[in-house]
Formats: structure tokens, sequence, C-alpha cells
């Protein structure tokens, strides 16, 4: 046990984390409602009808689809585009999806390398790009579901106020759900920007998310 923790240490951290966070957020959405409700002359909600409600699954849909869009596009962009002096970049020349030797796969695999990379055809290619495939796939679908809750949580607060509600196809055109959508890509995109750029020039000893702290500014796609 203590062997499985300390070699899966980051991403338990994370986890627990990510759990405290969401039950962090559970319990301040639902305190936060409850006020706008007595203020409003409603009665509150209990926790558990919050976190089963739309306005709950819309707060979180829509932190997750501008995260899995920022992972998405990331691992795209960086096949081909480079920052000199980044460790999130390949080095200047090597843009590009390179060669089966460079990649490791097909008749280039190693004994070690997953089955499906020594495989040819569609499986290879699928494997070759699975990481990729999986950020879009979660991206479509937190978009969806923060379309679906969006919609429901709008179409609430449309009734509440004795106006008629829109339909999805509306709602996914409409202010509200743009605004609620581009507030969080432009926070993600520039989180992206930030550290791309100062990683160039700044450092975290230990990080492999930094270059070494003696390594030159121009030194590109190496961690420490």
């Amino acid at each position: 046990m203590r062997r499985f923790i300390r070699d899966n240490s980051l991403s338990l951290f994370f986890l627990i984390a990510f759990l405290l966070a969401l039950a962090g957020q559970s319990v301040a959405g639902n305190a936060d409602v409850n006020a706008r409700r007595l203020s409003e002359g409603s009665a509150p909600i209990s926790w558990p009808t919050y976190v089963t409600s739309s306005d709950f699954a819309v707060d979180v849909a829509e932190n997750w689809q501008s995260e899995y869009l920022q992972f998405l596009l990331f691992i795209l962009v960086t096949v081909w585009l480079v920052q000199r002096g980044s460790p999130e970049s390949k080095k200047p020349g090597e843009e590009g999806r390179e060669g089966d030797a460079e990649q490791r796969i097909g008749r280039h695999a190693l004994p070690g390398s997953p089955g499906w990379a020594k495989a040819t055809g569609l499986r290879q290619t699928l494997y070759g790009n699975s990481l990729g495939l999986l950020m879009g796939v979660i991206f479509v679908l937190s978009w969806l579901g923060q379309s679906v809750a969006g919609n429901a949580a709008y179409n609430e607060r449309q009734l509440a106020q004795l106006q008629d509600p829109v339909s999805w196809a509306g709602y996914v055109v409409s202010a509200d759900f743009w605004n609620r959508s581009l507030q969080n890509w432009q926070s993600e995109l520039l989180a992206v920007l930030s550290m791309v750029v100062f990683s160039v020039y700044l450092r975290q000893r230990g990080s492999p998310e930094s270059k070494p702290v003696g390594a030159s500014h121009d030194t590109t796609g190496t961690g420490g």
C-alpha cells in the first residue's frame, strides 16, 4: 500500500484536492442559493436538493468543459507549434507528428511498448491519438452537459419571472450560454499562455514543469 501511494501520489493528491473543492463548492453554492431565495421570499432548499439541481450541474459542467478544451487545444497545437525556451514546447525544428522510429511504434516498438503501439492500422492510429480523442470526448460531453443544465436553470428563472422558457437550441445561441462559456475559456487560455511564456524565464527547482535552474533561457523542451 505504501508503494502504491508513493507511485501514485501525484494523482492521489489532485483527486483528493478535487473532491474537497467540489464538496466545498456544493456547500458554498447551496448557501449562496439559499441567501438569494430568502431575499426573494422563497424557502431555502436542502443540500441534497441543491447538488441534484440544474444550478449546481451547470456551474460544475461549465468549468469542466473549459478545462478540457484547454487540454485538448494544448495537446493538439503543441504537435505543430513551438515556443523557444519553454519546457512545455518541443524544440524548434521538431514540429510535426514525427516518424515511426521517433515514436517507437510498429516495427520500431520496444519490448515494453504498449501492445497497440506495436500493432498496425486502425489500432495504432487510435492509440496514437487516444489522449487527444479522450480530451475531445470529455470536452464535448461537458459542453453538452452545460448546455442542458444551463437551459434548465435558465428556464427556471424565466418561469419565476413569468416569462416564456426557451428551447435548447435557443439557449445555446443565447448570451447567457456564451457569457458562461467564454468567461471560463479566456481564463483557461490565459493560464496556458502564462505557463508557456513564464517558464521560459522563471524556474521552480525540482519540477518537471520547469527547466533546471541553471538552464539557459533558450533551452527548450527540457524539464528539471
